[in-house]
């Protein structure tokens, strides 16, 4: 950078009450939770024209970048965070970088900063900030540079105040001088693009009238349920007050109240799953108004679309349910939903949906960061994240979106963080092999066995689970230490690794059912006992999940395994896993050779959901509880777009970033398909019917091994 980059703010004389802030929304002190909208602007006239703009922006806490009444970029990038250690600011902070072309002597910036964490992946340093650096190429060969600074203008758009709420009238602030603050970000650039976005209408895409003093109820209802910010055009000469309820299918995630006294145009600033408005306009002026109502869709870009599609139209309509509600959930993290907008703690979410882009968009950058951001937190945490199983499952994702990738970089830059969650979970060992000494034994599924939530359930229902995933962990780290160079600490996982498969053979299989059972019904430490970890209870559990993953990562032989996978599959009575959970149970009957007799009657489980849905992809399969209410833009189950395209082609990585692969292509049962694999060489597509021999479509760089 040729010239540092300087923050600005608002007036602290004009605006006391809107410098400082929480760190977050899962803050327990929130005493400085001063709500703040602010409005930048500055006007650059030059007397030569901008051919290339190099520009680096953040803000504090959220914020909207225009450049010439276009819009830039939504931001700030994600720093992540979890459910833990949310008492002080994040270790991170980070920047965008874009280059753009304006072609013109003229460059106008505004830019509208909102300050205070409201969604809970939402994180600030704890004062209101803004920054944009700019290198500037004149047509004439020049160099110039712009940056924020006192010259910039900003005020309180006191119209935003208080989240989920608007009133024009309240605007009345003039613009003046920003000031500079110090730089307590010193962010980093963010190595993925900015969202995309687009706007998008209801069904009935029309603008309501209102006559003088008329008040009205509306429902606008969307072809789907799509993440992304509230908008309205309101015309108006007069007090228009409105309530508009964001619905996915029934039940209202966040509810705006709105309020105009002229033209304007109204966009929020928190993301939203939105399948339809519940409105409740009133026109309380003695004129005409008119009000339309929309949405800004948004979404990490697509620069890929590969798509599969089968001779069951059904199954074809559960895979662009799942296509659609992944695209909802990549943001500038992955996201749990956009409906719960949850931190990047949910790594067995971010897995899966890691795998779905695999095989769908390619794209695996916004991946890889959120591998980056996460190994940030085991930094800062010395290995710890709340949900104790996700972060082994961080591993594994780590160690396939290598494979996917082939980036070996992303090993290097996550290798300590590695060794502090190893070394951890080596601490949660106890006498008898297993692990006895852990936090909890979070998270199972989303389900409740005898009134015990499998969310943080006691030792009987998920040591063995927890067992599973840290064999599986193991396994994993194994193999990324041997890419490393690092055969030493390779060897020692993979001892460590094999001591715990014979624990769990010895202590948690039951022979005589050919089942392992959930976890020993020997007391917990009271030391360990707490919110999330109950105290244990003398029934002994067989639950399909423990019994999936000793399946899936070869704690069993192939033999017990194909067993597991058969009472799993034909045994309707037996048990109850969500979508989420079916993710291993499929990669379980891929691994045992099982996907000609199995696939279909799995994946077509989703079908009856997603035509009572179709607009998005229900949380799960059945409610744990009858008052819950699933949200429908929840991508953790969406492993179909990952698992059947794998299992048709039969697709195996042998070597990382597809440079060497093997397919054994197979209808599953179906009369014909067509599977489309993006990879870093470009698209392989198979197409296969019955009775014909399948036809391969190879780029060239790939070695194939049929």
């Amino acid at each position: 950078m040729d010239k540092p980059e300087k923050w600005i703010w608002l007036n602290r004389e004009l605006y006391p009450e809107g410098q400082q802030t929480h760190f977050s929304a899962l803050c327990s002190d929130k005493t400085t939770a001063n709500y703040t909208v602010a409005d930048f602007m500055r006007n650059y006239i030059f007397d030569d024209e901008v051919i290339e703009a190099q520009l680096r922006f953040s803000g504090d806490t959220e914020f909207q970048l225009f450049l010439n009444d276009k819009l830039l970029a939504t931001g700030p990038v994600n720093v992540g965070g979890d459910f833990l250690f949310n008492d002080k600011p994040r270790s991170k902070h980070y920047a965008t970088e874009l280059t753009v072309y304006p072609n013109t002597s003229n460059l106008r910036f505004f830019a509208r900063v909102k300050l205070s964490p409201v969604l809970i992946n939402e994180y600030s340093r704890g004062h209101g900030g803004f920054m944009l650096w700019g290198r500037l190429k004149m047509k004439s060969g020049r160099i110039k540079y712009i940056s924020t600074d006192t010259t910039w203008l900003a005020k309180k758009n006191k119209a935003y105040f208080k989240p989920f709420a608007y009133s024009s009238a309240l605007d009345v602030d003039s613009f003046s001088n920003a000031v500079e603050v110090d730089n307590i970000w010193h962010s980093e650039t963010a190595p993925i693009e900015p969202r995309a976005e687009q706007k998008i209408f209801p069904v009935n895409n029309e603008i309501t009238e209102l006559l003088p003093g008329e008040s009205r109820d509306l429902y606008f209802e969307f072809d789907r349920i799509y993440a992304g910010f509230v908008f309205a055009e309101v015309e108006t000469q007069g007090k228009l007050h409105a309530i508009v309820e964001c619905i996915e299918t029934d039940i209202p995630v966040h509810t705006y109240e709105l309020e105009f006294d002229r033209p304007d145009g109204f966009r929020g600033l928190q993301l939203n799953s939105i399948g339809a408005y519940r409105v409740k306009l009133e026109n309380f002026s003695n004129h005409k108004a008119n009000f339309r109502i929309g949405i800004i869709e948004t979404f990490y870009p697509i620069r890929t679309d590969a798509k599969t599609y089968t001779s069951d139209s059904e199954i074809n309509l559960v895979l662009d349910v799942c296509r659609h509600t992944l695209k909802s959930c990549r943001q500038m993290i992955h996201l749990d939903s956009p409906k719960h907008s949850e931190p990047l703690a949910c790594t067995g979410d971010y897995y899966i949906e890691s795998l779905m882009t695999a095989m769908s968009f390619g794209d695996m950058a916004l991946a890889e960061f959120d591998i980056i951001r996460t190994a940030e937190l085991l930094r800062m945490h010395d290995g710890r994240m709340f949900h104790t199983s996700y972060s082994l499952i961080w591993v594994m994702m780590l160690w396939d979106v290598y494979r996917i990738s082939g980036n070996r970089k992303l090993l290097s830059d996550c290798e300590d963080a590695l060794s502090l969650l190893l070394e951890r979970f080596e601490g949660y060992i106890g006498e008898n092999g297993l692990i006895e000494k852990s936090p909890d034994y979070m998270f199972v599924d989303w389900i409740y066995i005898d009134g015990i939530t499998l969310h943080h359930p006691p030792k009987a229902l998920g040591q063995t689970c927890l067992c599973a995933f840290y064999y599986g962990a193991m396994r994993n780290a194994e193999q990324i230490y041997y890419v490393l160079s690092e055969p030493a600490e390779a060897e020692h996982c993979k001892s460590k690794a094999e001591n715990l498969k014979n624990a769990i053979n010895s202590l948690l299989f039951d022979r005589e059912k050919g089942l392992y059972f959930d976890g020993l019904n020997t007391p917990t430490d009271e030391s360990l006992l707490g919110e999330y970890m109950p105290q244990n209870i003398k029934k002994r559990y067989y639950m399909p999940h423990s019994n999936i993953l000793c399946a899936c990562f070869g704690i069993c032989d192939e033999k017990i395994a194909k067993e597991i996978i058969k009472k799993v599959v034909e045994d309707k009575a037996w048990g109850i896993c969500q979508p989420y959970f079916k993710h291993y149970l499929l990669e379980a009957v891929l691994k045992n050779g099982l996907r000609e007799k199995y696939t279909l009657e799995i994946i077509n489980e989703w079908k009856d959901p997603v035509k009572e849905c179709p607009k998005g992809l229900a949380e799960g399969f059945i409610k744990p509880e009858p008052s819950y209410s699933f949200d429908h833009s929840h991508a953790w189950g969406g492993t179909p777009l990952y698992s059947l395209p794998k299992a048709i082609a039969g697709l195996e990585i042998l070597e990382p970033g597809y440079k060497k692969i093997k397919l054994s292509p197979s209808l599953l049962g179906l009369e014909s398909a067509h599977v489309e694999i993006p990879t870093p060489y470009g698209m392989i597509i198979i197409e296969i019917e019955k009775g014909k021999d399948a036809t391969l479509n190879i780029p060239e760089d790939i070695e194939i091994i049929s």
